[in-house]
């Protein structure tokens, strides 16, 4: 089925924003990764100072959405299928960028702080709806055919790593979390070259 022409073009513009949001997200874990400390371990903001982290916060709610766009673009090129998933992955995403700007309030605070807590319960929940989400698109699309070779793959794994590796790493320690979640930054910068090749031959199931 081709895909009205008044879609294929915010389609190609969601490709590509996802898969700038995807590298941008990698190369932003991987330099928080390498960064020399500017706090103590048990600071909130760690391993940025306040000001800092409020800036890198900001960023990552603006990234995250253009990683709903991906999401949405998915939905859209594939027919729409797996609402649930959809709306779990989109709903999530969008509430982690809010939670991104919410967790700069605290920046100074220590781990041990209440709202830190209520923070890291907040991004655990968001997370888990996620990955929920996307492996329910991801099922639909591989069931359906909607997507062939190694592009149907792509959705799916991206859910999967939410559960492994990201979040036992991200409960184990600092570099674990920013490492796995660049790599999980890089499937979105994956999917986001699907959505781009798909969109150019025009084709939707």
């Amino acid at each position: 089925m081709e895909i009205a022409v008044s879609t294929r073009p915010r389609l190609a513009l969601a490709g590509r924003i996802t898969i700038w949001s995807g590298l941008l997200g990698a190369a932003s874990g991987l330099l928080l990764a390498l960064r020399p400390p500017a706090v103590s371990a048990d600071q909130w903001s760690y391993p940025q100072g306040e000001v800092e982290f409020a800036l890198t916060q900001t960023w990552f709610a603006v990234q995250h959405l253009g990683l709903a766009l991906g999401i949405w673009a998915l939905w859209e090129l594939t027919g729409r299928r797996s609402r649930f998933g959809y709306y779990a992955a989109l709903g999530g995403m969008l509430a982690l960028a809010i939670i991104e700007l919410v967790a700069i309030i605290p920046a100074s605070e220590a781990l041990e702080a209440p709202m830190v807590v209520a923070l890291g319960v907040a991004y655990g929940i968001v997370a888990f709806v996620i990955g929920v989400g996307i492996v329910a698109m991801g099922v639909a699309v591989i069931r359906s055919g909607a997507l062939s070779g190694w592009d149907r793959w792509v959705p799916l794994s991206l859910g999967l790593w939410v559960f492994c590796p990201m979040m036992p790493a991200i409960a184990t320690s600092f570099l674990g979390a920013r490492l796995s979640i660049a790599g999980w930054m890089l499937l979105f910068a994956a999917l986001g070259w699907v959505i781009l090749r798909r969109e150019a031959v025009g084709y939707a199931p």
